[in-house]
């Protein structure tokens, strides 16, 4: 039995998923960290930005050394990119992750390379006769998309969308104008980089899209087993996301299927979602998204195994 674990950092949760080469899945965590906060404005981590990402870390280390993992791989995306005092969050990790295995540390990696661990992951589960995926993964800082053999990772996330253009809460109608304007030039922009038009089955991972499935279905509680492999019409999800945008950030954190700490950027996320949308259903003739617990967590595991 041999037990590895994966930690994916990114600009607005940490998550760890560790593997037992035996029996498969043994504990999947997800943390909302925002350790990207102020980071699109300022270009550094926030020194509280970084104690909340070590205090979640440390618990997730807790957990490994519990599980018996003795190998790990973590990534760091958007935020750490960006941020000019990146190398007292390396040392940080560097710290913790030793515990585990000696000289881990976090690693940044590119877009690319963020986007083909997360099509891996997301597209494991579906049966490949539903190809051409395209798989988007709708982060805090960035949004990627990939298919077989085309990769982009672009600047617009639920948490830079919020922190740049729809600070209102709720969003004003100018602000939501603004945040299209500007998230259609992203897409724009990914289409001439990746086939997206070529695509027969379009899948969504990641936070805000698993919130979503979450909401569309009713759910009166986050349950991985019902979002996974959900298929969510862009009709159902189109009347959830404008519903979320009316609402303050408290109003959506009464809701037990919208974690509070994503609860003041998922109106953001929303708006990227809906213009994906007007995007896949004009160009590709689309009609609705398959949504997978499984993503980039799941692509480093498979390089451990």
């Amino acid at each position: 039995m041999t037990r590895v674990a994966a930690v994916d950092c990114g600009t607005n949760s940490i998550r760890l998923l560790i593997h037992d080469t035996d029996t498969g899945e043994v504990s999947r965590r997800n943390t909302i960290v925002r350790l990207g906060q102020g980071v699109d404005e300022t270009g550094r981590f926030a020194p509280e930005s970084i104690e909340r990402t070590r205090a979640a870390l440390a618990d997730y280390v807790d957990e490994m050394q519990r599980e018996n993992v003795t190998r790990v791989r973590m990534v760091a995306t958007s935020a750490t990119r960006d941020a000019s005092n990146r190398g007292d969050f390396f040392a940080m990790t560097r710290e913790l992750l030793g515990q585990i295995q000696p000289g881990a540390a976090a690693e940044v990696i590119t877009g690319e390379e963020e986007a083909a661990l997360s099509f891996a992951g997301a597209t494991a589960d579906i049966e490949p006769a539903r190809g051409p995926f395209c798989v988007i993964d709708l982060g805090g800082g960035s949004t990627e998309f990939v298919m077989e053999g085309h990769a982009v990772s672009t600047q617009m996330g639920c948490v830079r969308v919020t922190e740049r253009i729809m600070r209102t809460d709720p969003p004003t109608q100018e602000e939501t104008a603004e945040a299209r304007k500007f998230i259609d030039e992203k897409i724009t922009d990914a289409a001439t980089v990746v086939p997206l038009v070529d695509a027969k089955t379009f899948v969504g991972c990641a936070g805000t899209f698993t919130t979503l499935s979450a909401l569309a279905q009713g759910l009166d509680s986050y349950d991985p087993e019902r979002i996974h492999m959900s298929v969510v019409p862009f009709g159902r999800l189109r009347e959830v996301t404008a519903g979320l945008r009316a609402k303050t950030a408290a109003q959506r954190r009464e809701n037990p299927v919208v974690h509070p700490g994503r609860a003041d950027v998922i109106g953001s996320g929303s708006t990227v979602v809906e213009q994906l949308m007007d995007f896949f259903e004009r160009e590709a003739g689309a009609t609705d998204f398959i949504i997978s617990e499984k993503d980039i967590l799941d692509g480093i595991v498979s390089g451990l195994v």
